[in-house]
């Protein structure tokens, strides 16, 4: 099967498209033949070395796609040959082919197509457990989403509007903040300019309930821009590791540093299906929006994550075997 593999880690030239072996499932897998993969910003850290790698090279990116089963192993009951599945946590996506333990499948609806469920699983589930799991947002909170226009800020932007919430969006360019107020946002801040105060200033001087953080280096100042008594979410570092936390100072304020893996919540085959189910119901019910992805063919991912890194992107970046 061809693959896209890097032997070292490096910028995007080291990606080369090339064929390997075809992956053997175990008893507990099923084969996929990937329709659409997703492409992550965790890719890029893979890729660079910053992230860790399972197997010796040549290494395979990606963990999220959806395809069709072709193959299924001797102790497999939930699915057959032939059905419609994604998944969001499975090592070597970024080929055409992939093993992936049955127990980490998502059964596709009709009304989801390939693209959608590679659009919006790990995304999606993020920004799902994020507004349940990490902090419940409820109506009326008021609540910052960092780099509101990309995959997971408009997620959170629309999930946090369905619970009633106050959506005050964060990006780093005014055309950005306009794809956040698109999708529901109330206000619209960039980060060249003093957006704690303007948080500050629309809170009415109380600070935010929650701010979502997936910048890193900007943590400190939203806990500026959170109220006392109130919660930041750590959930990445697009923008460089964040600066240490003073627990005195969580204390004084009553503030709470909550951070949030998706892998802690996707525990079991049935965990996959209950919280897909709401994404795909919000999908297919016109509440949750997804803007049409931006497309390279896998052969291409280099250019993908160019174009990924170039922070040009305000969607899902899909690559296609």
């Amino acid at each position: 099967m061809k693959a896209l593999v890097f032997n070292e880690f490096g910028d995007s030239t080291v990606l080369q498209y090339t064929e390997i072996p075809n992956p053997e499932i175990r008893p507990n897998e099923v084969l996929v033949r990937t329709k659409s993969i997703g492409l992550n910003f965790a890719d890029i850290y893979r890729r660079k070395g910053n992230y860790h790698l399972a197997g010796e090279p040549p290494f395979i990116l990606g963990y999220e796609g959806a395809g069709i089963i072709e193959a299924v192993g001797k102790n497999v009951s939930q699915v057959q040959v032939g059905d419609r599945v994604a998944f969001a946590d499975v090592p070597f996506a970024n080929a055409e082919q992939v093993a992936v333990p049955s127990e980490k499948l998502i059964v596709l609806p009709e009304e989801i197509s390939f693209d959608v469920a590679a659009s919006i699983l790990l995304q999606g589930l993020t920004a799902h457990y994020l507004t349940n799991d990490s902090y419940k947002v409820k109506a009326n909170d008021s609540v910052v989403i960092h780099a509101a226009s990309g995959g997971v800020g408009q997620n959170l932007v629309q999930i946090a509007k369905l619970y009633n919430a106050r959506v005050i969006a964060l990006t780093s360019t005014m055309e950005k903040g306009k794809k956040a107020l698109e999708v529901g946002a109330d206000i619209a801040f960039t980060y060249d300019e003093d957006w704690t105060q303007s948080v500050m200033k629309f809170t009415d001087g109380k600070g935010a309930d929650v701010v979502y953080d997936s910048v890193g280096s900007t943590l400190e100042d939203s806990f500026q821009a959170t109220r006392i008594g109130g919660t930041v979410v750590f959930f990445g570092m697009s923008g460089g590791d964040p600066a240490p936390i003073d627990p005195r100072m969580l204390m004084d304020t009553s503030k709470t540093l909550t951070g949030g893996d998706l892998w802690n919540v996707l525990t079991s085959f049935e965990e996959r299906q209950k919280r897909s189910k709401q994404l795909f119901d919000w999908i297919i019910s016109g509440k949750l929006q997804l803007q049409s992805p931006t497309v390279f063919p896998l052969e291409e991912g280099a250019k993908a994550h160019d174009f990924l890194e170039s922070r040009k992107s305000t969607g899902k970046i899909l690559l296609k075997p």
